[in-house]
């Protein structure tokens, strides 16, 4: 009798393949979406850090000259600058640069009003300049979230 030819298996079927695809897809779409937020999570706990690092000088400034430091951008004039070098060279020793610059911001300053990708600095009674205008008897610091919302930070005061 003639026996029938057996099939060979040598390969995959499109449909095995396919599946194979599939599921690499879903495993692929997972690990970006885990890895942007794990992220998205370490950008906001260092805009926290560098808050609370600028928050602990700016209270240290506090203690040694008895007011906080102003910011150019909120006044005409400012005698002690927080987003000049110079000043943060001579007063707040150990702040690095990069502590004024938000994660996904461009510049190293801080910014007078609160924004995304930049760090808010708001002296107040407003338009104290630490000279003729008067000094700067407290502060708020903020930071905004990739999470949602803002962290803040205030003067002790």
């Amino acid at each position: 009798m003639i026996s029938l030819k057996k099939r060979n298996n040598l390969g995959f079927t499109i449909v095995e393949l396919l599946i194979v695809i599939v599921v690499i897809g879903i495993l692929a779409g997972l690990v970006i979406v885990t890895y942007n937020g794990i992220q998205q999570k370490a950008r906001d706990t260092e805009r926290k850090t560098d808050i609370n690092a600028l928050a602990s000088h700016a209270e240290a400034f506090n203690a040694q000259n008895g007011k906080y430091p102003c910011l150019a951008s909120t006044t005409s004039t400012c005698a002690d600058d927080f987003n000049a070098s110079a000043f943060r060279s001579a007063n707040m020793k150990g702040l690095p640069d990069g502590a004024l610059q938000d994660p996904k911001g461009a510049a190293s300053t801080l910014c007078g009003s609160v924004q995304a990708n930049c760090y808010a600095y708001v002296p107040a009674p407003a338009g104290c300049d630490d000279a003729s205008n008067g000094d700067c008897s407290s502060y708020t610091l903020t930071a905004t979230l990739e999470s949602g919302g803002t962290y803040v930070k205030q003067s002790s005061n």
